[in-house]
């Protein structure tokens, strides 16, 4: 049986994919933080709150026709959601799609994500989720 914590982050990915970034707006916690880091992306940045999500997606955009994110296994490890991921995005003036594997932990707070972080590998994220929760 899922967690009431994966079935949010599910339900997440669905929103999103169904509605875009303004549908996920709501599920985004005020205090949300989330960091791209520099080995995974070609801007690293921080995004911070429902702004952040926007300036996040509206980066893609710039460059891109189409972006989503398609999840593979969501398991929950130390009270954090861990999603395998697929990044999607069709570039704008080639046409050409792209993928990109990433793991993305989710932390939730009041039924909403208020942290997010990416990784290249499960194990990476995993070794960090434990290890962030027996802190």
């Amino acid at each position: 049986m899922s967690s009431r914590n994966v079935e949010l982050v599910r339900g997440g990915f669905e929103t999103l994919r169904q509605g875009g970034v303004e549908a996920l707006l709501p599920l985004v916690h005020p205090e949300f933080e989330m960091t791209t880091p520099a080995n995974l992306a070609a801007e690293p940045d921080t995004y911070r709150g429902p702004e952040g999500i926007r300036r996040y997606f509206d980066s893609f955009y710039e460059a891109m026709d189409e972006v989503r994110f398609e999840p593979g296994e969501l398991r929950e490890v130390a009270g954090r959601v861990i999603a395998q991921s697929t990044l999607i995005a069709r570039g704008r003036a080639t046409g050409i799609e792209v993928t990109q594997e990433v793991v993305l932990v989710w932390w939730l707070k009041d039924d909403k994500v208020i942290r997010l972080e990416v990784f290249a590998t499960l194990d990476e994220a995993l070794e960090a989720t434990q290890a962030d929760g027996a802190a």
